[in-house]
């Protein structure tokens, strides 16, 4: 597993090492919805829904069907164990996971086999993928762009990336103290869902931040809708003005 393994992580100018390392450490928990990734296997039934909804919609898929990502071809960045990629694979998309640690893709490989999902998992990064020509219908970067080294440049790799009519999905987490108190306090050092040191606050990006470098990559950035957590039903929901915390964006080439 991967515990046993040397981790190796994939240069390049996106990818902040530590932040790599860190999560690399507890990489044999991803599947684990009690372990320390308990808070996205909580979130992960909501940002399930917003990712289907939003690129049936863009497509103009059939919302029904139990494959409606047939004929698309998807890209998780920052994969991890697949907690993403899977799901979509399930939905019939042509599925790609990368991830800087070659730990976790390992676990996710390993898990993709035990499960019976196809999917291609590459130990890679995005710039080093958008030098290969490849494109892709949808870009998935779920919980990622607060852990990359230069946000320019990797959204700059994610443009390139993407196909004239595609869609990328972004979420994160604000740059407020709510978010502060929430998701590093509370998370961390309260309920411990999270190991100390998982997010640097200084890291997050407000909405228009998020949105002004999207623009500025090539995007066009929608506005952004919150994930919000209500505590005593312990279940994530979406919201239109809530985005104090948690927050996904959607961009898209210029029509």
């Amino acid at each position: 597993m991967a515990s046993e393994m040397n981790n190796k992580i994939a240069s390049g100018s996106t990818v902040d090492n530590n932040e790599v390392e860190f999560f690399a450490a507890i990489s044999d928990s991803w599947w684990d919805s009690k372990g320390p990734f308990k808070p996205l296997h909580q979130l992960n039934p909501t940002r399930l829904k917003f990712i289907r909804g939003a690129i049936t919609d863009h497509f103009g898929l059939d919302a029904t069907s139990k494959t409606p990502f047939a004929d698309l071809k998807l890209l998780d960045i920052g994969c991890g164990g697949g907690l993403i990629s899977e799901p979509m694979s399930r939905l019939g998309a042509d599925m790609t996971g990368v991830d800087a640690s070659e730990k976790n893709i390992h676990v996710a490989r390993h898990h993709a086999e035990e499960t019976g999902v196809t999917v291609n998992y590459l130990h890679t990064t995005a710039e080093a993928l958008a030098e290969t020509g490849e494109k892709f219908d949808a870009i998935i970067n779920m919980e990622v762009i607060e852990h990359v080294a230069d946000v320019n440049a990797y959204l700059a790799a994610c443009k390139s990336l993407l196909k004239p009519n595609g869609i990328m999905l972004l979420s994160t987490i604000n740059r407020t103290a709510k978010a502060f108190l929430f998701a590093i306090i509370g998370a961390e050092y309260v309920l411990r869902w999270l190991p100390k040191g998982a997010h640097d606050w200084n890291k997050f990006l407000t909405p228009k931040e998020l949105q002004t470098a999207c623009e500025k990559a090539g995007f066009e950035a929608s506005e952004a809708t919150g994930f919000i957590f209500t505590p005593f039903g312990q279940k994530w929901s979406l919201s239109a003005s809530d985005l104090d915390v948690n927050f996904v964006m959607v961009s898209t080439p210029p029509k």
